[in-house]
């Protein structure tokens, strides 16, 4: 049988201007679709769950492994591309800042990390957990939306592009990789849809 990973985006946030983004929780919402989640089968032989070390995500992953019995790990390089240098952004602004993160990936848009450093980045770090995982079922990555995306199309070998971003606006889906090669066998899909 084959080996997946899971690569979750963790779901509704609350978006607090006064917070820094790193620590914005789930939000009621947003946990009762990873509980839901976490309750079907998908996602049953998931023996490793990762996520990055900020809140929203480590909030997902917690869910997952509560309802695994597992302990989750965290690591800083699946965290969301650095927007440290223009903080909170309202919805318009922001998505206008989105679209040109990932229309130029080798440029600093507004000082934020550059896609093609993000994709290294997150690209490395599942790769080191697949190399390290000693379990024989498969992991979930809990992160973001952004890097997720970077993900899916170095997967799928195809250029940076907001196309290929998650469906809907408050996060909450799921692609699958075969390991060990990380090829796509999934596409982006609601976690509570994910079938494989």
């Amino acid at each position: 049988m084959t080996r997946r990973l899971f690569f979750i985006t963790h779901a509704d946030v609350v978006i607090d201007p006064d917070v820094p983004v790193p620590d914005w929780p789930l939000s009621a919402q947003g946990r009762a679709r990873h509980i839901r989640a976490a309750a079907g089968t998908a996602m049953a032989g998931v023996t490793s769950i990762w996520s990055s070390t900020e809140r929203k995500a480590r909030d997902g992953a917690e869910i997952l492994a509560e309802a695994r019995g597992l302990v989750p790990f965290a690591d800083p390089d699946l965290g969301e591309n650095d927007r440290s240098a223009t903080g909170f952004l309202p919805q318009a602004e922001f998505e206008a800042t989105a679209d040109a993160f990932f229309a130029q990936p080798e440029v600093s848009v507004r000082g934020w990390e550059r896609a093609v450093d993000a994709q290294a980045r997150v690209v490395s770090a599942v790769r080191r957990i697949v190399a390290a995982d000693r379990t024989a079922g498969d992991i979930a990555v809990v992160a973001h939306g952004g890097v997720g995306t970077l993900m899916l199309c170095h997967a799928g070998g195809t250029p940076i592009s907001r196309a290929m971003d998650q469906p809907g606006g408050a996060g909450g889906n799921v692609f699958v990789l075969s390991l060990p090669d990380l090829s796509l066998q999934q596409g982006w899909c609601d976690i509570k849809d994910v079938t494989l």
